[in-house]
């Protein structure tokens, strides 16, 4: 039997991200998905303003964190994952392709021997089509590449949590010119999760309102299919990679992609210490691309 959710959104008008928290109503168990840590890119200063709004409202409900997932190695933000960890325990979890995005960026940030490439920084790799539970609730992680290689979205109770492949119809869809990214998979990711029933529903990870409409994160498969702007049933895989094309190259970077990316590989660590007992994140000068 399928066991009904409702997710509680939590949204970073900063970003632009929607952390939610996802739990069985019998038991208590609960997965935070995407979380997000405020970082000041002009002070090197992080926040955790909202990933304490996160663990007060599990606290409030009585609820006990048995997975921090991420839906991939975000570029627009850094992980609350290891301080959320730090605070509520449970496992931090993300896909097996992860490992690609390491070597990628481990070359990128120079960030030498000591930094490994299989993982292990993270508690859990999810197989394309892995279950787990929270509690009694079973969940499905779903290979979705395109975005980056390693970007998974998460199946519960009738839902699914996309991450960064979809946004809200209006909006459109993610770029695929980061580092291993590439628009055929994005499409064919695109329509493997719309091949579910119309009335799925479907998070987002980010919303970017167009003009005067307020910030939403939740659609459906059938809304989708009929009316998302980049990716709808009248689109076909040559029109949308010619589309992200054109468009990816007016895209600037985003603001904390360099910042984020070590992060993230990191599962939301911070880089070890140096002998003053700082941590440092390193700025590689002309070797990323930009509009």
């Amino acid at each position: 039997m399928q066991i009904p959710l409702n997710p509680q959104a939590f949204f970073d008008p900063v970003t632009g991200t929607v952390t939610y928290v996802v739990a069985d109503p019998g038991t208590g168990e609960a997965a935070i998905i995407d979380p997000v840590l405020g970082y000041d890119p002009k002070s090197g200063r992080t926040d955790a303003g909202l990933a304490d709004q996160v663990l007060a409202y599990v606290a409030a409900q009585g609820l006990h964190v048995q997975w921090v997932l991420e839906t991939h190695a975000h570029a627009d933000h850094l992980s609350a994952a290891h301080y959320l960890k730090s605070q509520a325990g449970g496992k931090i979890a993300i896909g097996e392709s992860i490992c690609a995005v390491q070597s990628t960026f481990k070359k990128i940030f120079n960030l030498g021997p000591s930094f490994a490439l299989d993982g292990s920084q993270f508690d859990h790799l999810f197989k394309d089509g892995e279950t787990f539970r929270i509690g009694e609730v079973e969940m499905t992680a779903l290979h979705v590449p395109g975005h980056t290689p390693a970007d998974m979205a998460y199946l519960a109770g009738g839902s699914l949590f996309v991450g960064d492949t979809l946004f809200m119809p209006d909006v459109g869809t993610a770029r695929a010119d980061f580092p291993g990214g590439d628009a055929h998979q994005l499409y064919r990711s695109i329509r493997k999760l719309l091949m579910f029933p119309a009335d799925t529903r479907i998070f987002v990870c980010h919303d970017y309102p167009p003009g005067e409409r307020a910030p939403r994160w939740e659609t459906t498969v059938g809304e989708q299919r009929k009316a998302n702007i980049h990716a709808g049933d009248d689109i076909s895989e040559e029109a949308f990679v010619a589309m992200r094309a054109a468009r990816d190259a007016t895209l600037e970077m985003p603001t904390l992609m360099l910042p984020s990316i070590q992060v993230n590989i990191r599962a939301g660590g911070l880089p070890l210490p140096e002998g003053n007992g700082v941590s440092y994140l390193k700025i590689p000068v002309n070797v990323l691309g930009g509009a």
